[in-house]
């Protein structure tokens, strides 16, 4: 693709962007380097390169289910005052 100031104004114009002659030159010129370093990496031969999408390969951290004994609603209660019917109550959050 052949970047010159006519493209650079063309994407000025739909990014509604009002650029100098100084502007337009700047941004020609970087479009043009930014086009050659592209044009260099899609040059490079990846056919036997694996993906480093994940350079670290994720394993499965998740543990087995355990069916544990747990404390009873009368344990869970024992060391609070805020309790009330079996159950613990807090601050009213509606008035």
């Amino acid at each position: 693709m052949k970047i010159d100031q006519e493209l650079t104004r063309k994407v000025a114009k739909t990014a509604r962007l009002n650029l100098t002659k100084e502007e337009e030159e700047k941004f020609t010129k970087d479009l043009q380097e930014i086009l050659k370093a592209f044009s260099i990496l899609d040059s490079i031969d990846i056919k036997n390169t694996r993906s480093s999408f994940r350079p670290i390969e994720q394993q499965d951290i998740l543990r087995e289910d355990e069916e544990k004994s747990c404390i009873d609603q009368e344990e869970a209660l024992k060391f609070t005052k805020n309790k009330l019917n079996g159950f613990f109550i807090g601050p009213r959050t509606i008035e």
